[in-house]
Parts: C-alpha cells; sequence; structure tokens
C-alpha cells in the first residue's frame, strides 16, 4: 500500500472536542491534510471536500497514528472517535487504527461514516473492531441524498440503504444513526425515514441542524469545536437550523414508531 500524501507535519490526533452525543472525545483523523470523502455535504464542518472518492487507499501510516496518539496520553477522554478530514472508512489501514488504538489506551471506539462503503464486507469487518459505529443518513431519498449529501458520482442510493442493513445485521457493537434536518420534514418524509430505522435497528438515533458555521473553503482546524463563527480565524458560512421544537416533535415521533431512542443537540 502507499500513502496517498505527504505526513511528515500533519498531526492526526486532535481536541479532545466535546461532543453533545459522546462526552470528551479525543479524535483520530485516518484521512490527512487534503479533505477526501464519498460526500460534500451542503452542512460540512470541514467546508468543501477538495477531493471526492469512493476508493479506498492508505493515507496516514498506522505507526504515524500511534505515534500522534502517544502524546496525548494519559487520554482522559470519554472516548476516542475516528472522524477527521473526511470519510475513516476509506482509510484501507482503519482496522489495524482501531485495533492498536484499543491496545494502547483501552479507551473505547467510535467511527463517524457516512455509510458509502457498508456494501464492501472487508469494510464491514473493518469495522467490527470498534466499539461503536455511528452512520449519517440524511437523505430518505435519491433526489434528497443528492441535494444534502451530493455524493460521488455513481453513488446508487438502494446500494447504500442495502449496505447500512447488512452492517446492522452483524455489527457486534452498539450503532447509531445520525441524521442532520435541515428543513421541517412533511408527513411522506417521516413515515419513510421509520420505515427505513425499523429495517436498520440501531441502537440509538441522533438527530442534528447545522449549528456549526461551515468554513467557505477546506479549514483543517474545523475537525475540532466549531460552534461560534465570530470565533473562527477563517471565513465561514452560518447556515439555518430548525427550531429545537421541531427536533423534539420528530423525536417523539420516531421514538414512539420505532421504539429506539432519540436523542437531539438543544
Amino acid at each position: 500500500m502507499v500513502t496517498t500524501q505527504s505526513t511528515a507535519q500533519f498531526i492526526s490526533v486532535y481536541g479532545p472536542v466535546k461532543s453533545w452525543r459522546y462526552g470528551r472525545s479525543l479524535g483520530i483523523d485516518p484521512i490527512g491534510e487534503v479533505s477526501t470523502c464519498s460526500f460534500n455535504c451542503v452542512y460540512c464542518q470541514l467546508g468543501e471536500i477538495e477531493h471526492k472518492t469512493s476508493d479506498r487507499a492508505l493515507f496516514i501510516p498506522t505507526q504515524k497514528i500511534i505515534e500522534d496518539l502517544n502524546t496525548f496520553a494519559p487520554w482522559d477522554v470519554d472516548i476516542i472517535t475516528l472522524s477527521g478530514s473526511g470519510e475513516p472508512t476509506l482509510a484501507l489501514n482503519l482496522g489495524e487504527i482501531l485495533q492498536e488504538i484499543k491496545t494502547l489506551t483501552q479507551k473505547p471506539t467510535l467511527v463517524l461514516t457516512n455509510g458509502t462503503l457498508l456494501g464492501d464486507p472487508l469494510v464491514r469487518t473493518d469495522l467490527a473492531y470498534a466499539d461503536k459505529v455511528s452512520v449519517k443518513l440524511d437523505g430518505i431519498f435519491p433526489d434528497q441524498l443528492s441535494r444534502i449529501n451530493r455524493p460521488v458520482r455513481g453513488l446508487n442510493f438502494s446500494e447504500l440503504i442495502t449496505g447500512i442493513q447488512e452492517f446492522s445485521r452483524n455489527y457486534p457493537g452498539q450503532l447509531g444513526i445520525q441524521t442532520m434536518i435541515l428543513t421541517p420534514w412533511d408527513e411522506v418524509t417521516q413515515e419513510r425515514y421509520i420505515h427505513l430505522i425499523n429495517q436498520i435497528q440501531p441502537q440509538e438515533i441522533h438527530l442534528n441542524t447545522p449549528k456549526r458555521p461551515k468554513p467557505l473553503k477546506h479549514e483543517l482546524e474545523a475537525r475540532g469545536n466549531h460552534s461560534n463563527a465570530e470565533d473562527r480565524p477563517y471565513r465561514v458560512q452560518v447556515l439555518k437550523c430548525v427550531d429545537d421544537t421541531v427536533l423534539h416533535q420528530l423525536a417523539t415521533r420516531i421514538t414512539q414508531d420505532t421504539k429506539i431512542p432519540v436523542r437531539y443537540s438543544i
């Protein structure tokens, strides 16, 4: 395997980050300085994705990540999260990274993923080493996916959903679904989402709205806490959020119809 970029000055560990979902989280970036993802979400806290791809590669050597992680000892955090500069399942050494993190720190691990590679058995095998996996599910219909997540060309919506369902059936850890709500959903969208959730059967659901401003271009610093536009040394776009009442009503409806706990940011 060949690395796709220079890693000499890049620091692959960042934070700790305060997460409303997971507490005090130490971030691991297996992607590198060039943001790389199979999505280019309209709300992405990294800014515009620089390299859109669904092809896996070795971006940051595992040894480099472990060396960076050692400098953060004794890891006084609740969880160690793989996310960073794009889609972590694109990293060919994902499984190796997860194993090494657990051996070194004994801390629970989490992977945040957009789910686009879950149809690949090797990706599902790698993710099985994580204690928790949180899968993005913003687009409930193909046109909604295209509008919000702006995926790589050729991504098949039905295959995406099937991959998430397949992963859920066999994953031994705790599976969560994370969903960004940009505008209030109509009845058809709510019913479709509930139908998909009942098929996937995650252990928990997280609803969010884009309270983090979006950088106008890619910013590596945006991997961490990124809440107040005025605190950023770069230009950002403040996005429109739905009201907390909308999130509460939707969370209540989903919980009633799926019996799965729903949390949302306030």
